[in-house]
């Protein structure tokens, strides 16, 4: 792992949640139930097991909008979402006759004067603690956070949508929760677009709001700005990253097998049905996740070997039967071969579709997303290179991909191209597949607007590479120019600014003293924050541990409102001319 888990987003959050709700708990003996919220049911499970609750002294853990048995002799601590949906659940259980003897009451974020006075009218002697802790944010890995919002891609950028600006500033405000959690007041910087003016909004919201939250300080004093630095950049940056087919083992994984809610299910030989969850707890995922699948697939058999072999296994092919025979035999290995077994069946998955008809696509989507072919001459004729795919018969979905990035490696085709394109790939009655992404700004109509020009890329032609996966998501180039201090000013304009001192190379400040330990070098190093608006994809947040690595004296961290996979992007954009839109807001949220 990158980072190691003892320092990631998920722990810093637990170490907090600690000192705050679990440290008031433990001033009392008595033993307490927790009363969530949806939100902060995720929140909690994305940082925590319940066996980390209770040795705690927290018994139950009840749902706020659920009918709860009344337990008049204990006290009950409220973790929630300042909402009104919150805030009136909260009022019920104790506006008639109290459930619970007290109530020690945490918000996830700034409570509104109105929601809080009315629970002051109804409950003030009830309410033993009323606190706002500032994580409004979910951690969802080691460097990867989102604001658990899919909604706020329809609410940016719909034409329809009635709540763009309250979103974004839900999104500000998570933002800052988790600036505040990582104890950082970042200078910020937005990706200046000519045709957008989201991110320089967002960028402007988010520093209002941090100037605010620094000068009410706890301790009273106006804390400065740190050594770090948050970028703002929209989905239109780079379009072609989250619709690739990649071939690195997470990407690979979320894109070709169905995985919802972290948990992978899959068959064993004997038909039964297997759930398992893809998440930190499992080191083995967290090791592979970022390798590419022709290296998983070695890796995995290795390791199943190396635990036959300490048992005086007979070598030799490991397959999914064999493991199930082996675990019979080893009771005491079973977890750890219970593990590998998982990864095995993954592996065969992702395998099994990339041999299917993935590898087909694969040469083809490289050349159109680099422009060059495997020996590093230009492709002259992009449509040369769709056209053996169009012919072949691959999914429809695999081809709207093909044709996305045949026309982003041109920056926009001619109407006529494009119909006969829809025609040929016959999505006469999908087209919004292909024409939503103006509401982007991604040219899809190629048009003389200066604006569209695509982003220099750095040369990596040294840099070994697949010849299947010689893509390079651009928010890389993004992360190395900044901790290099490279971002040209024009393109990249500071909302505000960090201490002239920023060095994410590490190259500098007399005043950082050198570690050998790389982890407490990042940690007292810089950070490099970056949000995306409209989803971040799973080859991005995987650039944040390469540049991580690679640096060692720079944390990059990366978030957005929501992870994307190739599916879920079409489905929104296909989405985005529908309407009248609902809303989307925080009361939302919380209510997912």
């Amino acid at each position: 792992m990158a980072t190691g888990s003892d320092h990631g987003l998920k722990t810093v959050v637990w170490e907090k949640l600690k000192e705050t709700i679990i440290a008031d708990c433990r001033k009392s003996e008595v033993w307490k139930i927790l009363i969530l919220d949806p939100f902060t049911t995720k929140l909690l499970s994305s940082c925590c097991k319940i066996s980390d609750l209770t040795s705690e002294g927290i018994t139950i853990v009840e749902d706020l909008y659920k009918s709860r048995e009344p337990v008049p002799e204990m006290r009950a601590i409220y973790f929630m979402t300042p909402t009104a949906k919150c805030v009136d659940a909260f009022i019920a259980d104790f506006k008639l006759k109290p459930k619970y003897k007290a109530a020690y009451v945490y918000f996830t974020d700034y409570c509104p004067d109105e929601l809080f006075n009315n629970m002051k009218l109804y409950c003030a002697k009830y309410i033993r603690i009323c606190k706002e802790i500032n994580i409004s944010f979910l951690p969802y890995e080691a460097q990867v956070f989102t604001c658990d919002n899919p909604g706020a891609f329809q609410s940016i950028y719909s034409p329809h949508s009635q709540d763009k600006r309250r979103t974004m500033e839900t999104l500000a405000d998570q933002i800052v929760t988790l600036c505040a959690t990582l104890d950082e007041y970042p200078g910020v910087r937005y990706k200046k677009d000519g045709n957008l003016e989201n991110a320089k909004y967002l960028a402007e919201l988010v520093d209002n709001k941090l100037s605010r939250h620094y000068e009410l300080d706890d301790n009273g004093k106006k804390k400065g700005k740190t050594q770090a630095q948050l970028l703002i950049v929209e989905r239109c940056f780079d379009p072609v990253s989250p619709i690739l087919h990649e071939l690195t083992y997470q990407a690979m994984a979320y894109d070709l097998i169905s995985i919802q809610n972290e948990t992978y299910k899959y068959k064993t030989k004997d038909g039964s049905e297997k759930n398992a969850l893809l998440n930190e707890d499992d080191m083995l995922w967290v090791k592979l996740r970022h390798m590419h699948i022709a290296e998983v697939s070695e890796q995995i058999p290795k390791l199943v070997k190396e635990i036959s072999a300490n048992k005086k296994q007979p070598d030799g092919k490991i397959t999914i039967s064999g493991l199930s025979q082996l675990m019979k035999k080893m009771p005491s290995f079973r977890k750890q071969l219970t593990q590998k077994t998982v990864h095995l069946n993954l592996t065969e998955d992702c395998m099994n579709h990339f041999q299917k008809n993935v590898e087909k696509l694969c040469k083809a989507e490289q050349d159109l997303a680099v422009g060059l072919d495997v020996d590093g001459l230009k492709v002259k004729d992009p449509m040369r290179t769709l056209l053996p795919v169009l012919l072949h018969p691959h999914s429809t979905h695999d081809k709207i991909r093909a044709v996305l990035l045949y026309i982003f490696s041109l920056n926009g085709t001619t109407e006529e191209n494009l119909n006969k394109l829809i025609q040929h790939v016959n999505i006469e009655n999908d087209r919004e597949f292909f024409l939503n992404w103006k509401e982007l700004a991604v040219p899809i109509i190629s048009s003389m607007n200066l604006f569209s020009r695509k982003p220099m890329r750095r040369d990596r032609s040294d840099e070994e590479t697949y010849n299947l996966s010689r893509w390079t998501p651009v928010i890389r180039d993004v992360m190395e120019d900044a901790v290099e201090n490279k971002l040209d000013i024009r393109e990249w304009p500071h909302q505000s600014e960090c201490p002239a001192a920023w060095n994410g190379s590490g190259a500098v400040s007399a005043r950082q003293k050198h570690k050998t330990n790389s982890q407490d070098e990042r940690r007292s190093g810089s950070r490099l924050i970056i949000f995306i608006i409209g989803g971040v994809c799973y080859s991005e947040t995987r650039s944040a541990y390469q540049v991580t690595q690679a640096v060692k004296s720079c944390e990059v961290i990366i978030g957005s409102s929501h992870i994307v996979t190739p599916t879920s992007l079409l489905d929104d954009i296909k989405m985005l001319n529908k309407g009248p839109m609902e809303t989307f807001t925080v009361d939302e949220r919380s209510n997912a």
